[in-house]
């Protein structure tokens, strides 16, 4: 058994943004030469997620939509959080709702992934450099 580690960095154009990272994975999996096993992707930061849709924009536009109205931004006094000093108590119960991290298996030497199924970054605070996690273990 072996494992390989590599870190994507995003500096994310916008507070808010959903990133297709298929294939940034697919090249971490050709470079580690595994071909059974399981591949781990975490965002490696309180306020971003890693989650399996599909890639068509109307569903991350009601994706926004739907976050939105379960964790508004605004007012920012409603959360504790921002009490702090901070502003971004939204941004991490948008990552708690997507969900932290995906594990994908691998068959063949390939993402084991459904006919429409691709892995996204879903940044709710960004606009500064961000790391996600892949981590493969297998064989």
């Amino acid at each position: 058994m072996k494992t390989f580690t590599e870190y994507l960095i995003f500096n994310t154009e916008y507070k808010k943004e959903f990133l297709n990272i298929t294939r940034e994975v697919e090249d971490c999996l050709k470079k580690s030469g595994t071909r059974e096993g399981i591949c781990l992707i975490n965002p490696m930061h309180i306020t971003a997620s890693v989650f399996i849709n599909d890639d068509e924009g109307g569903l991350h536009k009601d994706f926004d939509k739907w976050l939105e109205k379960l964790a508004p931004h605004a007012p920012i006094s409603q959360y504790q959080h921002n009490l702090t000093g901070e502003d971004n108590a939204d941004a991490h119960l948008k990552r708690t709702i997507m969900g932290r991290e995906v594990v994908v298996a691998i068959t063949k030497g390939k993402l084991d992934l459904g006919p429409w199924e691709q892995i996204f970054y879903g940044e709710f605070d960004g606009q500064r450099k961000k790391r996600v996690l892949v981590k493969i273990i297998g064989e």
